[in-house]
């Protein structure tokens, strides 16, 4: 607590020296976690602020995607994926309650297990960054049963930031980096960007130390990215892993959830690997969809509102009775304010 106490500190010194306010988003949904479990921004100093971005990847998943793993699912094929996707709403229910065989793994080795075991179709929906991409490229080089498959719902973290940083919808003044994804990739592809950037761990005065460090880049007029986390991060990542997955996979232009289509921010099979693309075997077209509800999921996920901006949050939406996917994921902003009692930032 000494170290939390002596780190805020310095962070109330130099957001005074900044001379206006700050505003600072991070793209992880474990450090959204942090914040919230250890109340960091109850320590903020006035004038600084951390928003959340499309840092939970269930919560990024547009409901076009929701609504083509129900199909799977409805057309008699054995659906596997994380349990946080389970009650992310489609356009009419989710594969919770579709009433299909649908079968949640801890990862997509389990998937494999599943149809290497029966004769029929296994569908593996695959979410997440960078983190979990080359998990899902390993099982699909070696070959695994034809009765497999996998629904591609990868998103990459750097296309994203450029579209918020183009929009200036959030007015950011830098990013805290995602630590996790930071692991795989490394941190050298995000040196393009013209703003303040660190690399942070989980821990109270990991989030802090990264804070500081973003502020003290935009009082001496610098923008690089930064390491706080070196433990765990290198500035090349895990090699093995980023050529695993560059040769299954290939960049495609994809929609997010609360984001029009951003050129080249997701990941489809490359054509050695296509047999295994569920898309294409069965036919299946993910189209956009309008949203229906009140929620505004869209506008926390572009760091433009919080959880409790929404009339919906700890009342109509719950995590057990979902509106929005924020609501739904671990990783999810209105999860994590809803279960630590986050009133406000």
């Amino acid at each position: 607590m000494a170290v939390v106490r002596e780190v805020a500190q310095a962070l109330e010194d130099a957001v005074g020296s900044a001379g206006r306010d700050l505003n600072f988003m991070h793209i992880c949904g474990t450090h959204e976690a942090a914040i919230a479990r250890h109340g960091l921004r109850s320590v903020l100093p006035k004038g600084l602020r951390i928003v959340m971005g499309p840092g939970c990847p269930v919560c990024i998943t547009p409901q076009g995607e929701i609504d083509a793993a129900i199909a799977l699912a409805e057309r008699g094929r054995i659906v596997a994926t994380y349990g946080d996707l389970l009650r992310v709403p489609g356009t009419n229910g989710s594969l919770e309650s579709c009433g299909g065989d649908v079968r949640v793994v801890q990862g997509v080795h389990k998937a494999v297990e599943i149809a290497e075991k029966t004769d029929r179709e296994v569908v593996f929906i695959s979410v997440g960054f960078e983190t979990t991409a080359p998990t899902v490229a390993a099982a699909l080089a070696t070959r695994p049963p034809k009765n497999f498959s996998v629904l591609s719902c990868h998103r990459l973290v750097p296309p994203a930031m450029e579209w918020l940083l183009d929009q200036g919808e959030a007015a950011l003044d830098g990013f805290l980096l995602p630590g996790h994804v930071c692991v795989v990739t490394g941190y050298r592809e995000y040196e393009r960007f013209p703003v303040p950037q660190v690399v942070a761990g989980f821990e109270a005065d990991e989030v802090l130390l990264g804070l500081l460090m973003l502020t003290r880049q935009v009082v001496e007029g610098r923008h690089v990215v930064e390491n706080a986390y070196p433990r765990a991060v290198s500035c090349d990542g895990n090699p093995k892993a980023l050529a695993l997955m560059r040769e299954v996979f290939e960049p495609a232009d994809v929609e997010w959830r609360g984001f029009p289509v951003i050129p080249a921010s997701g990941l489809r099979l490359r054509p050695a690997y296509r047999e295994y693309d569920a898309q294409e075997r069965f036919g299946i077209r993910i189209a956009p969809t309008p949203k229906t509800t009140a929620c505004i999921c869209d506008r926390v996920l572009r760091g433009v509102a919080e959880p409790t901006d929404c009339r919906l949050f700890s009342r109509a939406c719950t995590p057990r009775t979902p509106v929005g996917p924020c609501m739904v994921s671990h990783e999810g902003a209105c999860r994590i304010w809803h279960q630590y009692q986050v009133t406000t930032s």
